[in-house]
């Protein structure tokens, strides 16, 4: 299976399990589905039998209300049962609206509060590095996110101790849950204050999977710091009504506007 349609499936479930729970966000999760397709089909060696480990690649969805992406992810890679994806929100299920390490066999962090998630990945990379453990750790940040004090002192350690072990993705599509991040909290330009904190930055189309894996490629290639790929992507990819629109950042589809998705997705 190639990886149009690993990500095809993905957004489908992304789009189902939002409108089966009749909440969730939507519009950043289907954005970022293109390079978390790389990044599981491709650049991480975590397996259905190593899900378990903390002995391999490691992800932390530091934009933890993007979980619908995560949850869908782990489904695709056969880790996570896709039928327990209808439960996604609901009571008594291990899929909250952000992701638990405690429930979920393959959520290497519990995240949520926005800017956390970062400063737990450059934990999990300075461990590796004083335990000599080769393996890498990756994180995903929400532009809006990158309003967050805490991201950027998380930037400064993580360059302090060099962790060339540690690529951060920024899923830079302009919008948050109130609309232009330009007009609420303005944190651009993003690549060049990730560079002045002492990283590397790699700026990409996030929806271009031969420059994602090249990206991801340069990130492994650089030594003394940590790298940062700054992905542009749309918002709500692969369904017309949500693409570029804030309003779903946050909204579930109806059942008819679910099936309009699916339908513009392939269809079952």
């Amino acid at each position: 299976m190639n990886y149009q349609e690993h990500a095809r499936n993905i957004r489908k479930n992304i789009v189902k399990m939002v409108t089966e729970a009749a909440s969730g966000h939507p519009g950043g999760s289907l954005s970022a589905a293109d390079i978390l397709t790389v990044l599981y089909f491709n650049e991480m060696d975590l397996t259905k039998e190593n899900a378990g480990s903390k002995d391999r690649d490691r992800f932390v969805l530091s934009k933890g209300h993007a979980s619908p992406l995560l949850y869908a992810v782990l489904a695709e890679k056969g880790i996570l049962d896709e039928a327990a994806l209808k439960t996604f929100r609901k009571i008594d299920s291990k899929l909250q609206g952000h992701p638990n390490m405690n429930y979920v066999t393959g959520v290497d962090m519990s995240t949520g509060s926005l800017g956390q998630g970062i400063s737990c990945a450059v934990g999990m990379a300075l461990a590796n590095k004083v335990q000599k453990n080769d393996h890498r750790i990756y994180t995903l940040l929400g532009d809006g996110e990158c309003e967050e004090g805490q991201v950027w002192e998380a930037a400064m350690a993580a360059a302090h101790y060099q962790l060339d072990n540690l690529c951060a993705i920024v899923d830079f599509n302009g919008l948050q849950i109130d609309g232009d991040i330009t007009k609420v909290m303005n944190p651009t330009p993003i690549d060049k204050k990730f560079e002045a904190f002492g990283w590397h930055v790699i700026d990409i189309d996030g929806h271009d999977y031969e420059a994602i894996e090249k990206a991801f490629e340069e990130a492994r290639a650089t030594k003394g710091q940590p790298t940062m790929i700054l992905a542009h992507t749309i918002k709500g990819k692969g369904v017309s009504f949500m693409e570029n629109n804030a309003a779903w950042h946050g909204s579930a589809p109806s059942a008819e506007q679910c099936a309009q998705a699916i339908a513009e997705l392939g269809g079952e």
